[in-house]
Protein backbone atom coordinates (compact mmCIF):
# COMPACT_ATOMS: atom_id res chain seq x y z
CA UNK A 1 0.00 0.00 0.00
CA UNK A 2 1.52 3.31 -1.07
CA UNK A 3 1.50 6.44 1.04
CA UNK A 4 -1.43 8.70 0.19
CA UNK A 5 -3.46 11.67 1.37
CA UNK A 6 -7.26 11.64 1.42
CA UNK A 7 -9.20 14.82 2.18
CA UNK A 8 -12.68 13.79 3.29
CA UNK A 9 -15.11 16.53 2.31
CA UNK A 10 -17.70 17.75 4.85
CA UNK A 11 -21.35 17.49 3.98
CA UNK A 12 -24.60 15.79 4.87
CA UNK A 13 -26.31 13.40 2.44
CA UNK A 14 -29.95 12.35 2.74
CA UNK A 15 -30.84 9.57 0.27
CA UNK A 16 -34.08 7.74 -0.43
CA UNK A 17 -37.34 7.64 -2.39
CA UNK A 18 -39.64 10.46 -1.31
CA UNK A 19 -37.17 12.19 1.04
CA UNK A 20 -37.36 15.52 -0.84
CA UNK A 21 -41.05 15.80 0.00
CA UNK A 22 -40.86 14.41 3.53
CA UNK A 23 -37.51 15.69 4.76
CA UNK A 24 -36.59 18.94 3.02
CA UNK A 25 -38.28 21.12 5.65
CA UNK A 26 -36.14 19.61 8.42
CA UNK A 27 -32.97 20.12 6.38
CA UNK A 28 -33.81 23.80 5.81
CA UNK A 29 -34.76 24.25 9.47
CA UNK A 30 -31.35 22.88 10.50
CA UNK A 31 -29.82 26.10 9.12
CA UNK A 32 -32.34 28.36 10.81
CA UNK A 33 -33.00 29.88 7.38
CA UNK A 34 -35.43 32.80 7.29
CA UNK A 35 -34.82 34.19 3.78
CA UNK A 36 -34.14 31.58 1.12
CA UNK A 37 -32.98 32.13 -2.45
CA UNK A 38 -34.50 29.35 -4.53
CA UNK A 39 -32.60 28.54 -7.74
CA UNK A 40 -34.45 26.33 -10.22
CA UNK A 41 -34.30 26.28 -14.01
CA UNK A 42 -37.46 26.93 -15.98
CA UNK A 43 -38.38 23.26 -16.30
CA UNK A 44 -37.87 22.66 -12.58
CA UNK A 45 -39.67 25.73 -11.21
CA UNK A 46 -43.02 24.01 -10.64
CA UNK A 47 -41.38 21.05 -8.89
CA UNK A 48 -39.27 23.37 -6.76
CA UNK A 49 -42.31 25.35 -5.61
CA UNK A 50 -44.08 22.11 -4.73
CA UNK A 51 -41.13 20.99 -2.60
CA UNK A 52 -40.95 24.40 -0.93
CA UNK A 53 -44.67 24.49 -0.07
CA UNK A 54 -44.09 23.68 3.65
CA UNK A 55 -41.86 26.74 3.99
CA UNK A 56 -43.02 28.89 1.06
CA UNK A 57 -43.18 32.00 3.27
CA UNK A 58 -39.43 31.86 3.72
CA UNK A 59 -38.61 31.83 0.00
CA UNK A 60 -37.55 35.44 -0.43
CA UNK A 61 -36.65 35.19 -4.13
CA UNK A 62 -36.64 32.69 -6.98
CA UNK A 63 -34.01 32.70 -9.73
CA UNK A 64 -34.97 30.75 -12.84
CA UNK A 65 -32.50 32.16 -15.38
CA UNK A 66 -30.23 29.11 -15.30
CA UNK A 67 -28.05 28.48 -18.35
CA UNK A 68 -25.49 25.74 -19.14
CA UNK A 69 -21.85 26.47 -18.26
CA UNK A 70 -22.95 29.38 -15.99
CA UNK A 71 -22.22 32.51 -18.06
CA UNK A 72 -20.81 35.28 -15.84
CA UNK A 73 -23.80 37.53 -16.58
CA UNK A 74 -26.13 34.82 -15.25
CA UNK A 75 -23.97 34.49 -12.13
CA UNK A 76 -24.19 38.23 -11.53
CA UNK A 77 -27.98 38.26 -11.80
CA UNK A 78 -28.23 35.32 -9.40
CA UNK A 79 -25.96 37.11 -6.92
CA UNK A 80 -28.18 40.18 -7.12
CA UNK A 81 -31.18 38.00 -6.31
CA UNK A 82 -29.33 36.67 -3.25
CA UNK A 83 -29.12 40.04 -1.50
CA UNK A 84 -30.61 39.58 1.98
CA UNK A 85 -30.79 35.78 1.74
CA UNK A 86 -29.34 33.47 4.39
CA UNK A 87 -29.55 30.19 2.44
CA UNK A 88 -29.45 29.05 -1.19
CA UNK A 89 -31.70 26.14 -2.16
CA UNK A 90 -31.02 24.64 -5.58
CA UNK A 91 -33.44 22.24 -7.24
CA UNK A 92 -32.32 20.90 -10.61
CA UNK A 93 -29.38 19.57 -12.57
CA UNK A 94 -25.72 20.47 -12.84
CA UNK A 95 -26.29 23.93 -14.32
CA UNK A 96 -28.65 24.79 -11.46
CA UNK A 97 -26.15 23.59 -8.88
CA UNK A 98 -23.42 25.50 -10.72
CA UNK A 99 -25.45 28.70 -10.50
CA UNK A 100 -25.92 28.19 -6.77
CA UNK A 101 -22.18 27.69 -6.45
CA UNK A 102 -21.53 30.96 -8.26
CA UNK A 103 -23.63 32.69 -5.61
CA UNK A 104 -21.86 30.93 -2.74
CA UNK A 105 -18.45 31.72 -4.21
CA UNK A 106 -18.86 35.47 -3.58
CA UNK A 107 -21.41 35.51 -0.75
CA UNK A 108 -20.39 32.51 1.37
CA UNK A 109 -24.06 31.49 1.70
CA UNK A 110 -24.67 27.82 2.52
CA UNK A 111 -26.28 25.64 -0.16
CA UNK A 112 -28.86 22.91 0.21
CA UNK A 113 -28.94 21.00 -3.09
CA UNK A 114 -31.75 18.82 -4.41
CA UNK A 115 -30.45 17.24 -7.64
CA UNK A 116 -32.87 16.06 -10.32
CA UNK A 117 -30.22 14.64 -12.67
CA UNK A 118 -27.06 12.58 -12.28
CA UNK A 119 -24.54 15.42 -12.59
CA UNK A 120 -22.67 14.87 -9.30
CA UNK A 121 -21.74 18.55 -9.01
CA UNK A 122 -23.66 18.75 -5.75
CA UNK A 123 -20.91 16.90 -3.84
CA UNK A 124 -17.89 18.70 -5.27
CA UNK A 125 -16.22 22.00 -4.32
CA UNK A 126 -15.63 22.75 -8.02
CA UNK A 127 -17.16 25.83 -9.63
CA UNK A 128 -17.20 26.92 -13.27
CA UNK A 129 -17.99 30.19 -15.03
CA UNK A 130 -18.03 31.02 -18.73
CA UNK A 131 -17.12 34.43 -20.09
CA UNK A 132 -17.31 34.93 -23.82
CA UNK A 133 -16.27 31.56 -25.21
CA UNK A 134 -13.94 30.48 -22.40
CA UNK A 135 -14.88 28.48 -19.34
CA UNK A 136 -12.89 28.92 -16.13
CA UNK A 137 -13.07 26.42 -13.30
CA UNK A 138 -11.73 26.45 -9.78
CA UNK A 139 -12.03 24.81 -6.37
CA UNK A 140 -13.28 26.54 -3.25
CA UNK A 141 -14.75 24.97 -0.09
CA UNK A 142 -17.38 27.74 0.07
CA UNK A 143 -19.21 26.32 -2.95
CA UNK A 144 -19.56 22.77 -1.60
CA UNK A 145 -23.25 22.26 -0.70
CA UNK A 146 -23.68 21.68 3.02
CA UNK A 147 -26.59 19.26 2.54
CA UNK A 148 -27.64 17.17 -0.45
CA UNK A 149 -31.08 15.58 -0.64
CA UNK A 150 -31.05 12.67 -3.10
CA UNK A 151 -34.54 11.52 -4.05
CA UNK A 152 -34.72 9.00 -6.93
CA UNK A 153 -38.39 9.88 -7.44
CA UNK A 154 -37.38 13.34 -8.66
CA UNK A 155 -35.49 11.79 -11.58
CA UNK A 156 -38.43 9.73 -12.87
CA UNK A 157 -39.56 12.47 -15.25
CA UNK A 158 -36.09 13.01 -16.69
CA UNK A 159 -36.35 11.75 -20.30
CA UNK A 160 -34.51 8.51 -20.98
CA UNK A 161 -32.05 10.11 -23.42
CA UNK A 162 -31.11 12.84 -20.95
CA UNK A 163 -30.88 10.27 -18.16
CA UNK A 164 -28.45 8.24 -20.24
CA UNK A 165 -26.31 11.27 -21.10
CA UNK A 166 -26.28 12.46 -17.50
CA UNK A 167 -25.43 8.97 -16.23
CA UNK A 168 -22.56 8.66 -18.69
CA UNK A 169 -21.30 12.04 -17.52
CA UNK A 170 -21.18 10.50 -14.04
CA UNK A 171 -19.36 7.52 -15.54
CA UNK A 172 -16.72 9.97 -16.79
CA UNK A 173 -16.21 11.21 -13.23
CA UNK A 174 -15.57 7.64 -12.09
CA UNK A 175 -13.21 6.69 -14.89
CA UNK A 176 -11.14 9.85 -14.61
CA UNK A 177 -10.83 9.48 -10.83
CA UNK A 178 -8.43 6.56 -11.43
CA UNK A 179 -5.72 8.86 -12.84
CA UNK A 180 -6.68 12.38 -11.79
CA UNK A 181 -3.98 14.40 -9.98
CA UNK A 182 -5.14 13.65 -6.40
CA UNK A 183 -6.09 10.01 -6.94
CA UNK A 184 -5.76 7.69 -3.97
CA UNK A 185 -6.95 4.20 -2.95
CA UNK A 186 -10.10 5.56 -1.28
CA UNK A 187 -11.28 7.63 -4.25
CA UNK A 188 -10.48 4.74 -6.61
CA UNK A 189 -12.58 2.33 -4.53
CA UNK A 190 -15.48 4.79 -4.51
CA UNK A 191 -15.14 5.29 -8.27
CA UNK A 192 -15.10 1.54 -8.94
CA UNK A 193 -18.31 1.02 -6.98
CA UNK A 194 -19.83 4.02 -8.75
CA UNK A 195 -19.15 2.40 -12.14
CA UNK A 196 -20.90 -0.80 -10.99
CA UNK A 197 -24.06 1.08 -10.00
CA UNK A 198 -24.04 3.17 -13.17
CA UNK A 199 -23.42 0.17 -15.42
CA UNK A 200 -26.38 -1.59 -13.80
CA UNK A 201 -28.71 1.41 -13.81
CA UNK A 202 -28.08 2.90 -17.24
CA UNK A 203 -29.42 0.07 -19.45
CA UNK A 204 -32.29 -0.53 -17.04
CA UNK A 205 -33.40 3.11 -17.10
CA UNK A 206 -33.06 3.23 -20.89
CA UNK A 207 -35.32 0.19 -21.17
CA UNK A 208 -37.81 1.19 -18.46
CA UNK A 209 -37.58 4.88 -17.44
CA UNK A 210 -40.15 4.40 -14.67
CA UNK A 211 -38.08 1.68 -12.94
CA UNK A 212 -37.55 3.16 -9.47
CA UNK A 213 -34.83 0.67 -8.54
CA UNK A 214 -32.83 1.51 -11.66
CA UNK A 215 -33.25 5.22 -10.94
CA UNK A 216 -31.91 4.65 -7.43
CA UNK A 217 -28.92 2.76 -8.85
CA UNK A 218 -28.15 5.63 -11.19
CA UNK A 219 -28.51 8.27 -8.49
CA UNK A 220 -26.33 6.35 -6.04
CA UNK A 221 -23.74 5.86 -8.79
CA UNK A 222 -23.82 9.57 -9.56
CA UNK A 223 -23.28 10.41 -5.89
CA UNK A 224 -20.30 8.05 -5.68
CA UNK A 225 -18.96 9.44 -8.97
CA UNK A 226 -19.15 13.02 -7.77
CA UNK A 227 -17.55 12.07 -4.45
CA UNK A 228 -14.61 10.38 -6.19
CA UNK A 229 -14.17 13.26 -8.62
CA UNK A 230 -14.32 15.83 -5.81
CA UNK A 231 -11.35 14.23 -4.05
CA UNK A 232 -9.29 13.02 -7.01
CA UNK A 233 -9.63 16.16 -9.11
CA UNK A 234 -9.95 16.90 -12.79
CA UNK A 235 -7.86 15.18 -15.47
CA UNK A 236 -7.41 15.28 -19.23
CA UNK A 237 -10.96 14.23 -20.04
CA UNK A 238 -12.54 17.09 -18.13
CA UNK A 239 -10.06 19.61 -19.49
CA UNK A 240 -11.07 18.63 -23.02
CA UNK A 241 -14.80 18.76 -22.31
CA UNK A 242 -14.70 22.03 -20.40
CA UNK A 243 -12.76 23.78 -23.15
CA UNK A 244 -15.03 22.43 -25.90
CA UNK A 245 -18.18 23.13 -23.92
CA UNK A 246 -17.18 26.67 -23.01
CA UNK A 247 -15.96 27.55 -26.50
CA UNK A 248 -18.83 26.11 -28.51
CA UNK A 249 -21.69 25.80 -25.99
CA UNK A 250 -21.93 22.04 -26.49
CA UNK A 251 -24.35 20.04 -24.33
CA UNK A 252 -22.32 19.15 -21.26
CA UNK A 253 -23.38 15.56 -20.57
CA UNK A 254 -23.44 14.40 -24.20
CA UNK A 255 -20.01 15.87 -24.80
CA UNK A 256 -18.61 13.86 -21.88
CA UNK A 257 -20.33 10.69 -23.07
CA UNK A 258 -18.81 10.98 -26.55
CA UNK A 259 -15.27 11.95 -25.51
CA UNK A 260 -14.85 9.47 -22.63
CA UNK A 261 -14.06 6.26 -24.60
CA UNK A 262 -11.40 8.13 -26.58
CA UNK A 263 -9.61 9.41 -23.48
CA UNK A 264 -9.87 5.97 -21.90
CA UNK A 265 -8.32 4.39 -25.01
CA UNK A 266 -5.58 7.03 -24.96
CA UNK A 267 -4.66 6.31 -21.31
CA UNK A 268 -5.51 2.62 -20.84
CA UNK A 269 -2.19 1.15 -22.14
CA UNK A 270 -0.34 3.37 -19.68
CA UNK A 271 -2.65 2.64 -16.72
CA UNK A 272 -3.29 -1.13 -16.98
CA UNK A 273 -4.37 -1.61 -13.36
CA UNK A 274 -6.94 1.18 -13.64
CA UNK A 275 -8.17 -0.18 -16.97
CA UNK A 276 -8.56 -3.66 -15.45
CA UNK A 277 -10.60 -2.33 -12.52
CA UNK A 278 -12.80 -0.27 -14.85
CA UNK A 279 -13.40 -3.33 -17.04
CA UNK A 280 -14.27 -5.46 -14.01
CA UNK A 281 -16.74 -2.85 -12.75
CA UNK A 282 -18.33 -2.71 -16.21
CA UNK A 283 -18.56 -6.51 -16.28
CA UNK A 284 -16.43 -6.66 -19.42
CA UNK A 285 -13.01 -8.05 -20.33
CA UNK A 286 -11.92 -4.84 -22.03
CA UNK A 287 -12.61 -1.40 -20.54
CA UNK A 288 -12.51 0.56 -23.80
CA UNK A 289 -14.63 -1.92 -25.72
CA UNK A 290 -17.06 -2.25 -22.81
CA UNK A 291 -17.54 1.48 -22.53
CA UNK A 292 -17.91 1.89 -26.28
CA UNK A 293 -20.42 -0.97 -26.41
CA UNK A 294 -22.41 0.57 -23.55
CA UNK A 295 -22.55 3.93 -25.32
CA UNK A 296 -23.69 2.36 -28.60
CA UNK A 297 -26.33 0.32 -26.79
CA UNK A 298 -27.62 3.46 -25.11
CA UNK A 299 -27.76 5.49 -28.32
CA UNK A 300 -25.01 8.00 -27.53
CA UNK A 301 -24.17 10.13 -30.62
CA UNK A 302 -21.17 8.62 -32.39
CA UNK A 303 -19.14 11.81 -32.64
CA UNK A 304 -18.99 15.47 -31.65
CA UNK A 305 -19.88 16.47 -35.19
CA UNK A 306 -23.39 15.23 -34.44
CA UNK A 307 -23.57 17.97 -31.79
CA UNK A 308 -22.78 20.62 -34.40
CA UNK A 309 -19.02 20.91 -33.85
CA UNK A 310 -17.04 21.59 -37.03
CA UNK A 311 -13.78 19.80 -37.76
CA UNK A 312 -11.90 23.09 -38.00
CA UNK A 313 -12.99 23.98 -34.46
CA UNK A 314 -10.63 21.32 -33.11
CA UNK A 315 -7.47 23.18 -34.10
CA UNK A 316 -8.83 26.37 -32.56
CA UNK A 317 -8.88 24.86 -29.06
CA UNK A 318 -5.88 22.50 -29.37
CA UNK A 319 -3.34 24.81 -27.73
CA UNK A 320 -5.71 25.72 -24.92
CA UNK A 321 -6.28 22.06 -24.05
CA UNK A 322 -2.54 21.33 -24.27
CA UNK A 323 -1.86 24.12 -21.79
CA UNK A 324 -4.33 22.57 -19.32
CA UNK A 325 -3.35 18.91 -19.77
CA UNK A 326 -2.09 17.44 -16.46
CA UNK A 327 1.63 16.79 -16.43
CA UNK A 328 1.08 13.41 -14.74
CA UNK A 329 -1.52 12.11 -17.20
CA UNK A 330 -0.71 8.38 -17.66
CA UNK A 331 -0.04 8.92 -21.37
CA UNK A 332 2.09 12.02 -22.06
CA UNK A 333 -0.05 14.49 -24.00
CA UNK A 334 1.57 15.64 -27.24
CA UNK A 335 0.05 17.88 -29.95
CA UNK A 336 -0.13 14.94 -32.38
CA UNK A 337 -1.64 12.57 -29.85
CA UNK A 338 -4.22 15.11 -28.68
CA UNK A 339 -5.14 15.98 -32.27
CA UNK A 340 -5.69 12.30 -33.04
CA UNK A 341 -7.81 11.85 -29.90
CA UNK A 342 -9.96 14.89 -30.69
CA UNK A 343 -10.43 13.95 -34.32
CA UNK A 344 -11.57 10.46 -33.34
CA UNK A 345 -14.07 11.91 -30.88
CA UNK A 346 -15.27 14.36 -33.53
CA UNK A 347 -15.67 11.84 -36.33
CA UNK A 348 -17.04 9.03 -34.21
CA UNK A 349 -14.44 6.50 -35.33
CA UNK A 350 -13.41 3.71 -32.99
CA UNK A 351 -11.15 5.03 -30.20
CA UNK A 352 -7.47 4.82 -31.13
CA UNK A 353 -5.33 3.02 -28.59
CA UNK A 354 -1.96 4.40 -29.58
CA UNK A 355 -0.52 7.91 -29.79
CA UNK A 356 0.34 9.05 -33.32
Amino acid sequence: MSTFTYDALPGRVVFGPGVARTGLLAEVDAFGAKRILLIAGGTETELARELCAPFAGRVAATFAGVRPHVPVEVAERAREAAVGADLVLSVGGGSTTGTAKAVALTTGLPIVAVPTTYAGSEVTPVWGLTEGSRKTTGTDPRVLPRTVVYDPELTLTLPADLSVASGLNAMAHCVEAFWAPRRNPVSSAVAEDGIRHLAAGLPAVAAAPADGGARADLLLGAYLAGSAFAVAGSGLHHKICHVLGGAYDLPHARTHAIVLPHVLAFNAPYAPEAAARIADALGRRDAVGGLRELGERLGVPAGLRELGLREGDLDTVLDEILALAPADNPHPVTPAGLRSLLHGAWSGTAPAREDT
